[in-house]
């Protein structure tokens, strides 16, 4: 299944729904950074999250959210412009831990629950939004729901799941959102809330085969498709972006680069591509200040 977002709205229960399916675009990010399961499964989740996020925007503005939750997995960031297209990072990708109870990987304990959840949409004003809650668990689908209600006033049921192999590859990754149009009714609150009551793991059903459609109308029988999106991930670095972070570095830091190491390599954070620039290049950056 190639992974793509659906939105879409569901009339009889006066609520919108977004929901995705994102196991190829978390295979290549596991590639990239080396990830052990536990970081897979917890960045996995939030490019689910930030996807849907985005397809929330109305103009495909740039939106970044950040995450740090004083865990070992560190910082952990997501960037999309509403295209379809995705990069993130965790500070520290070889991270695993499993709850002995149940064996599932534990995103919570990676990620910590004692920092924020930040959201920075950039709408092309002079000022961008920002919004920031605290977290609250750390295994981010009840964060983003914080988030939601808190920054937004929108109820929303945010499920964001991962199935992890005993080789580290990607079974399944995925996720929905339930928002509650300003029209819900009580009634629609309660049947939402008894649906989600033992409702499956949203990676177990994308893992069994099922698209985001059948799962949303497993749940809504009169669920409407508005459209879909394919979703990637993609880093836009480049050397040319990477000489201007030189330039950001500054005249002293460059001489140190020049004199003692005779060139440097910079590393990609999204994708960990790296960026050699010889001698004779940072002269030129150098001259360029």
């Amino acid at each position: 299944m190639k992974d793509y977002l659906i939105r879409g709205i569901v009339p009889s229960k006066n609520c919108r729904i977004f929901a995705c399916a994102t196991t190829n675009t978390l295979e290549k990010a596991r590639q990239h950074h080396g990830l052990w399961p536990t970081a897979s499964a917890a960045l996995g989740r939030m490019m689910s999250a930030s996807f849907m996020m985005a397809s929330m925007n109305k103009n495909n503005e740039k939106m970044t959210i950040t995450i740090n939750g004083g865990g070992p997995i560190g910082t952990m960031m997501t960037v999309t412009n509403g295209d379809g297209n995705i990069k993130g990072f965790v500070s520290k990708p070889n991270v695993h831990y499993t709850y002995n109870d149940t064996g599932k990987l534990a995103v919570g304990v990676a990620v910590g629950n004692q920092g924020t959840l930040q959201v920075i949409k950039d709408m092309g004003l002079k000022e961008p939004f920002t919004g920031s809650v605290p977290l609250q668990t750390g295994e981010l689908g009840d964060d983003f729901s914080y988030y939601f209600m808190v920054s937004e006033q929108t109820p929303s049921v945010v499920s964001l799941g991962v199935l992890v192999d005993d080789t580290n590859e990607i079974l399944a990754s995925g996720g929905f959102i339930i928002q509650l149009l300003p029209e819900a009714t009580e009634e629609d609150i309660v049947y939402i809330e008894e649906k989600m009551k033992g409702f499956p793991t949203v990676s177990a059903l994308l893992h069994e085969g099922k698209t985001p459609q059948q799962i949303m109308r497993s749940i809504f029988d009169d669920f409407s498709l508005l459209d879909t999106q394919d979703l990637d991930f993609v880093c836009d670095c480049s050397h040319e972006k990477m000489e201007q972070a030189l330039i950001a570095v500054g005249k002293t830091e460059l001489e140190a680069m020049i004199e003692e190491d005779h060139g440097c390599q910079i590393t990609c954070h999204f994708c960990n591509t790296k960026y050699d620039f010889s001698e004779a290049e940072l002269i030129k950056v150098k001259e360029s200040l």
